[in-house]
């Protein structure tokens, strides 16, 4: 239904307001401001400027001249409640105050939102879940300013207040979550966006109709692929939902950003381009550089996880044999669209389907996302396996310039270690921001005064004993209560003396951080910021402790990462190694337990502790640790470390936990951190109940 005009609406304001009008005050200005609302809002003042005039019709009137402002910065709901507000506070205090109700409808606003407002941290462990079930590559959150994606890690607002409850502002946070996952999916950074947009006027602007182009066509991927999610988002839109017919082409199942790009250049540009609660903004240039990052790694990885099956593959017959009486090796893919407008591959080795592991899946599936198809160069196996190789052969393989130190590995299935199996590699953790410490002090300062206070109380402090044979000074309670037992006959005690002890903590503690690729983002910050807590605390104590990171990939490249030794003071460079602590590669367990388990024996301590800070389960790629392998092998470490005398104990944030750490650390030496944002504090809580 059309809006209606400034005429029909000065007419029914005449009527409604007739009261408080004159020749010099009429309703014109009023119709003039409430004409360009839609009509349901013009309708909604209407009949609350009625309802208002039975009360005071000067009310009515100032009512009717904040209206036009307010329609935009409430909904329907929150507008009710402000124009009741003003009539109780009409009813309370009179007309000059009922009136600055109307007139200060937007700090009405604020306080609405506020009150339903919703924190990144309340709704990040639930949309972590919600992101990690969509289809497609694996993908991290964290929280940024503004949201945005460069197709490795979802960014969110640290907070939404937009919708009219938390219920909605949720909503609103899934629907970005969604609608970042979707540029990643279908392929908003598989065109060159700074290129499309640098020859406008305006680039900028550009950019921004650009992003929005694109938001109409991942909506319409998303209402087919979710749609009730869909639903939700269509609710929130309202009117808003009707789409101009020049943009009717973004939402067929073939629409890619090439149509969003080509449709860009024929618009004019003149005005900003339009924006929701949940519309983010695109970072072209971070985008392609992870993308490129990504591609680069997932491509060596495709061609060694090949090579692995490849070895796997029994010794074809004659029918797959080439011209030249040759086994056929080579693979191929076959990519075809299925009903949902979804890639899906069939992999083939000599022209024969093959059914593929979950990894390399997920790899075809990635490469896919990123460059519309599996060029036939990532294809190419990178050599054979080394995964059946001989103990002597893993040795050898390694560069002996390199220097590494060699460990065993535990095979379960053959029941005995695989000897000299990994090669180690101890590097210094790099320096990272000078300032990363301060910043986190600060940040925590309530906190740090309240840890401090709580571990001096741990420390052992100089203790008077009585009553002793032999001592620093004479007890005078004793001596008195010895002479009165001479004087009743009783024969002195020898206990007449005081003496000073103090209780030894006499502890050696080694935390091994997981510097997996997992950790990127918001669980990396947090371990970084545990272990500032810690060391600030552990300062105060006095514990020797060590500090080692732990990543790397295929048992060639194991890498521990020197943080902070047991004979290292607290230092500068310590505190810039632990703001230098980032994400690396997989999480090959039991060689880092075993290295650092050699490096807790040389210490001369009666307890030492082996503390694992972790986000999931043991992991490496293309040869076989993935899985049983990884945690029996682990296990298998963690065993050797219990008869070296060291206690290993387990902190992580991997909600799958209770289905593997029970059996790698004993049903209670473990425990699972649900709320990544409580980490920093609930690892030194947990310290201290482990060594009290």
């Amino acid at each position: 239904m059309d809006p209606l005009t400034a005429a029909e609406l000065d007419h029914q304001l005449d009527a409604l307001l007739n009261p408080v009008l004159s020749s010099r005050r009429t309703a014109k200005p009023l119709a003039a401001a409430l004409a360009p609302l839609q009509r349901e809002q013009q309708a909604f003042t209407l009949h609350w400027v009625e309802i208002v005039a039975r009360t005071n019709y000067e009310l009515a009137y100032q009512f009717a001249a904040a209206a036009p402002g307010a329609m935009t910065a409430l909904d329907a709901g929150t507008a009710e409640a402000w124009i009741i507000q003003a009539m109780d506070r009409y009813d309370r205090e009179g007309l000059h105050q009922g009136t600055e109700v109307f007139r200060n409808y937007s700090a009405f606003a604020t306080q609405a939102q506020e009150k339903h407002a919703l924190h990144f941290a309340e709704a990040a462990a639930v949309l972590e879940l919600f992101v990690c079930g969509l289809s497609g590559r694996h993908l991290k959150i964290d929280a940024a300013p503004v949201a945005w994606t460069d197709t490795d890690t979802l960014y969110l607002p640290p907070r939404m207040a937009a919708g009219a409850s938390r219920a909605q502002n949720f909503l609103i946070y899934k629907i970005i979550a969604t609608l970042l996952w979707a540029q990643s999916r279908y392929g908003t950074f598989s065109a060159d966006l700074e290129a499309a947009t640098k020859n406008h006027t305006d680039p900028v602007r550009a950019l921004d109709w650009l992003n929005f182009l694109e938001s109409i066509r991942l909506e319409a991927r998303i209402a087919r692929a979710l749609p009730g999610l869909a639903r939700d988002l269509s609710q929130l839109r309202g009117s808003a939902n009707i789409i101009d017919e020049k943009y009717t082409a973004l939402q067929t199942p073939a629409a890619s950003v090439n149509d969003s790009i080509v449709l860009l250049n024929t618009l004019p540009l003149t005005s900003d381009a339009p924006r929701y609660a949940w519309t983010g903004a695109l970072h072209p240039a971070e985008a392609t550089a992870t993308r490129a990052t990504r591609l680069a790694q997932e491509k060596n990885d495709l061609q060694a996880a090949l090579a692995a099956l490849l070895d796997e593959q029994p010794q074809r017959d004659a029918a797959s044999e080439g011209e030249a009486g040759h086994v056929n090796d080579s693979f191929e893919v076959q990519s075809t669209l299925n009903t949902d407008g979804e890639l899906e591959h069939e992999l083939r080795l000599g022209g024969e389907p093959m059914v593929p592991p979950d990894h390399i899946r997920n790899l075809l599936d990635s490469i896919a996302q990123d460059l519309g198809e599996i060029p036939d160069d990532y294809l190419a196996p990178a050599g054979r396996s080394d995964t059946e190789q001989s103990d002597d052969d893993a040795v050898a393989a390694i560069p002996p310039e390199d220097n590494p130190r060699y460990y065993n590995e535990w095979d379960y299935q053959r029941r005995h270690y695989r000897k000299n199996w990994c090669a180690l590699r101890e590097l210094d953790a790099p320096a990272g921001a000078s300032d990363f410490v301060s910043t986190t002090l600060k940040k925590y300062a309530p906190q740090v005064t309240q840890l401090k206070r709580s571990f001096e109380m741990l420390r052992g402090e100089d203790r008077l004993l009585k009553r002793m044979k032999h001592g620093d000074d004479i007890d005078l309670d004793a001596v008195i209560a010895g002479y009165a037992d001479v004087r009743s006959g009783i024969e002195l005690s020898e206990r007449l003396f005081t003496k000073r002890h103090k209780a030894e903590r006499n502890l050696a503690v080694m935390f091994m951080v997981d510097m997996s690729g997992s950790t990127k983002g918001w669980i990396n910050d947090a371990e970084r910021e545990a272990l500032v807590l810690l060391a600030e605390a552990l300062e105060i104590l006095g514990d020797r402790y060590a500090i080692y990171g732990f990543s790397g990939m295929t048992r060639k490249r194991c890498e521990i990462f020197r943080v902070k030794r047991f004979d290292e003071p607290y230092s500068d460079l310590v505190q810039q190694r632990i703001a230098g602590i980032a994400p690396q590669d997989y999480t090959r367990m039991g060689v880092a337990i075993r290295h650092l388990t050699a490096l807790l024996e040389d210490v001369d301590a009666r307890t030492k502790l082996l503390i694992t800070l972790s986000d999931g389960k043991p992991d490496d790629y293309s040869d076989h640790y993935r899985g049983e392998y990884g945690i029996e092998d682990t296990r298998q470490a963690l065993l050797e470390a219990h008869r070296a005398g060291i206690k290993p104990f387990c902190i992580t944030i991997d909600h799958q936990a209770r289905d593997y750490l029970p059996h790698m650390y004993g049903s209670v030496n473990w425990t699972l951190v649900d709320d990544v944002s409580r980490l920093p504090l609930k690892v030194t809580d947990i310290y201290r109940r482990l060594t009290t």
